[in-house]
């Protein structure tokens, strides 16, 4: 029988060798991966490349994460170099990336590798679980793509191929379980990180979210979604609850130097160990106070607008506002001079309520 009228859904054997083919030729350039070309000659992907990447990856686009990566090997080129950093430093580093809880976690994680492992990160999914940070998808990516075991990986480009090429009805996040054991499935023993990597590029480059290259694609005689016409149907998603709504409010104390008061966030909770303004208390799960009322201290606060950020789990509005201090108030943090400012490990909603009191402060504008 020929490919054209292969039966759907497909034989699991018959995915590897096809991706891995097309994965041979058309395989993404990236800095933390060593080309097929470079595998066949015996190169290896190095863990602590692998392992960067994909917490730098997590809820974050490629293109966004190639210059952190690139600025953090270069100034870290390994997990004990990483390990020995100041915390500050790497919160800085990592300044715009989000999701910072990831960052501490990235320092916790390089410590112990260094002194419990020796160096060397784990090579089993077990014991890459066992360190700070890591969860099921990033110990079977490390695992495959580091280690060539054949752990099941599955991202949000793997999700979308293998509920294409098996029409998979349940609606995701269930369908997950399903996803995982078909992937398992047709992961090979011989070249799964190479299959984990040809997925996710397949995902990228063609079987993307909106008009999919399936002419292109290597896997399109047995996809069957394909073959029914109906590839803009999956993979099949529950319905989006509405984000809440949180409020609060940000003042820009500058003095008349320029240089803008800035203050340390508590360790824990939403944006930990991040360089800020001074806010209202604010929440994931509450609003903080609003309005003049709110400021940290006396000063003549002038409205400059509200900004809107959004974060994973909600939407947050802050009320800006900004004062010229003459005499320094008595209040925790430290003043940063304007030409420091975008050397600071501050978030990104901070950089637009700094933006909205001081628009000239960032001349290229934030993410």
């Amino acid at each position: 029988m020929s490919p054209a009228n292969t039966v759907i859904p497909a034989p699991a054997d018959l995915i590897a060798p096809a991706l891995l083919a097309w994965y041979d030729r058309h395989a993404r350039a990236l800095p933390w991966r060593v080309s097929p070309l470079a595998r066949a000659d015996g190169a290896s992907n190095d863990p602590y490349r692998v392992w960067l990447s994909e917490i730098m990856l997590q809820q974050t686009t490629v293109q966004t994460v190639k210059p952190y990566f690139e600025a953090f090997i270069e100034r870290w080129p390994g997990v004990i170099d990483l390990a020995a950093a100041d915390t500050e430093d790497v919160m800085k580093a990592w300044a715009g990336l989000g999701y910072y809880s990831r960052a501490r976690n990235l320092k916790k994680c390089a410590e112990m590798v260094a002194v419990e492992h020796g160096g060397h990160f784990p090579a089993s999914e077990d014991g890459l679980r066992a360190l700070p940070g890591i969860g099921p998808y990033t110990a079977a990516a490390i695992a495959a793509i580091a280690f060539d075991h054949p752990a099941a990986v599955v991202d949000g480009n793997i999700e979308r191929v293998f509920s294409r090429l098996y029409q998979i009805e349940t609606p995701l996040p269930a369908a997950k379980v399903e996803i995982r054991e078909l992937v398992g499935r047709a992961t090979p023993l011989k070249r799964p990180g190479d299959f984990a990597q040809g997925l996710m590029d397949l995902g990228a480059t063609i079987c993307t979210p909106q008009r999919p290259a399936c002419v292109l694609c290597p896997l399109t005689a047995y996809c069957g979604a394909r073959h029914a016409g109906r590839q803009q149907e999956f993979p099949v998603k529950a319905p989006k609850k509405p984000k809440p709504m949180r409020r609060g409010a940000a003042f820009v104390a500058e003095r008349a130097d320029g240089a803008v008061l800035l203050v340390k966030r508590p360790d824990k909770g939403l944006l930990g160990g991040m360089s800020g303004i001074p806010t209202s208390d604010w929440t994931v799960r509450a609003d903080g106070a609003t309005g003049k009322g709110a400021a940290p201290f006396a000063a003549g606060w002038r409205d400059k607008g509200v900004i809107s950020h959004v974060f994973t789990h909600f939407e947050l509005r802050l009320e800006v506002f900004h004062a010229v201090v003459s005499d320094e108030p008595d209040h925790a943090g430290w003043w940063s001079a304007r030409e420091s400012l975008s050397g600071e490990a501050l978030p990104t909603v901070m950089k637009k309520a700094l933006s909205a009191a001081l628009p000239d402060l960032f001349q290229k504008g934030v993410r």
